[in-house]
């Protein structure tokens, strides 16, 4: 695995682990904190889905990460009321008082919430579901994060039940959603609780996006592509791409193959959109991640591994090779691109390997070793060094 601070580079990527008898080492992978479990073999839950769900389905075949709003701005901006407790829960957690911190927000959160929306002003429920957002990150850093899961599904309950809402509101129940199905799956709640919540996040951010192209969408195609549509202004390709990838790592985990596939297809779309449309360098590389999970999700497959579906796994690994590697020549390193790549080097050796072709897989671990060497990443070297000797041992 991934140290914490190669692992924080590479949020919001998502892993994907396997391994098959002829090679002990899995694919190199990075990933964030809600998809490092074991691969599961359950078969999840049976959770009926919505027409909308349903079309994204079609097409074919991962909430602090998704940018909670900050607290820590003006504080003029709140009312008179909170405002005090708010500051005080500010100054004890910065003394990593959490206790105390907790009090004061709680306050403030009880407060908040029996205040008139008018008093809170514009876009009101951002500032509400600011102080709970606080509230609950006070109580994960303390390690209570049943507190933050009651807490995350309490303010979450209130935006649903809201009878109108922002664009930029909705994103941020979206992205409490988010985490409350990262806390399910800690805490190890039933898969089918873990499932609505991250399937209700990526229905509303469909509806957000559907919504932005009123009257573009024809009602009769059951395919949606949400590549081939306009993003609200105010929704960037991470606030519509993470649900997507936080969804299809659970269908993943709980080997929901045919399910997680068409969500990384889609996440990859929005992440790296056809020409002319052109996407930051981070989603470049956040993209080639997820055809490195669907080169193993390929493998994953039940039955045999076949060599077609061996070249069609290797094929997408070697693509998110080819896209890391276009993008860090145009770029200045990036860090997560730098640890994608070795990553991807790392895959493509595996499944040179795999097809037995140990002299093109040793270059590949090569190159993997010397590049992780050269950013400091010692899993890189260690999962790189255990291959090699691998290959050496069954010269």
């Amino acid at each position: 695995m991934f140290s914490r601070r190669v692992q924080k580079a590479a949020e919001p990527l998502t892993r994907h682990r396997w391994a098959p008898a002829r090679a002990t080492r899995k694919p190199f992978r990075t990933t964030p904190a809600a998809a490092q479990r074991a691969y599961s073999t359950s078969s999840g839950s049976s959770s009926r889905l919505s027409p909308v769900f349903s079309a994204l389905l079609v097409v074919g075949i991962g909430c602090t990460g998704y940018g909670l709003w900050e607290l820590y701005g003006t504080l003029t901006m709140w009312p008179s009321e909170v405002r005090q407790d708010l500051r005080d829960a500010l100054k004890a957690k910065e003394k990593n008082d959490l206790g105390l911190s907790a009090q004061y927000f709680h306050r403030a959160w009880t407060t908040v919430r029996n205040l008139p929306l008018d008093t809170l002003g514009e876009e009101p429920y951002l500032k509400l579901s600011g102080v709970a957002v606080a509230l609950a990150d006070v109580f994960e850093q303390d390690g209570q994060l049943e507190q933050a899961y009651n807490l995350y599904q309490e303010v979450l309950k209130i935006m649903q039940d809201a009878t109108s809402l922002t664009g930029n509101e909705r994103l941020r129940a979206v992205a409490i959603a988010g985490k409350i199905g990262e806390h399910a799956e800690t805490l190890n709640k039933p898969q089918a609780e873990e499932e609505k919540y991250l399937q209700w996040a990526v229905e509303e951010v469909l509806r957000l996006v559907k919504e932005a192209n009123a009257g573009e969408i024809d009602p009769d195609v059951d395919q949606l592509v949400l590549a081939e549509l306009d993003l609200p202004p105010w929704a960037s390709s991470t606030d519509v791409g993470a649900p997507l990838e936080a969804l299809a790592g659970f269908y993943r985990r709980i080997g929901k193959i045919d399910f997680a596939l068409p969500l990384y297809l889609q996440a990859i779309f929005i992440l790296i959109p056809p020409p002319p449309q052109e996407s930051p360098p981070e989603d470049q590389c956040r993209g080639a991640q997820l055809m490195g999970n669907i080169s193993e999700l390929i493998l994953h497959r039940p039955g045999k591994l076949t060599p077609e579906r061996l070249n069609q796994a290797e094929s997408w690994a070697k693509q998110a090779l080819g896209t890391l590697q276009k993008t860090r020549k145009l770029h200045e390193p990036i860090p997560i691109c730098e640890v994608a790549y070795a990553a991807a080097l790392f895959n493509v050796g595996f499944m040179r390997e795999i097809a037995g072709d140990k002299s093109m897989a040793s270059r590949f671990y090569t190159k993997g070793l010397e590049h992780s060497r050269a950013i400091g990443m010692q899993e890189g070297v260690t999962a790189a060094e255990e291959s090699l000797k691998r290959l050496a041992t069954a010269a």
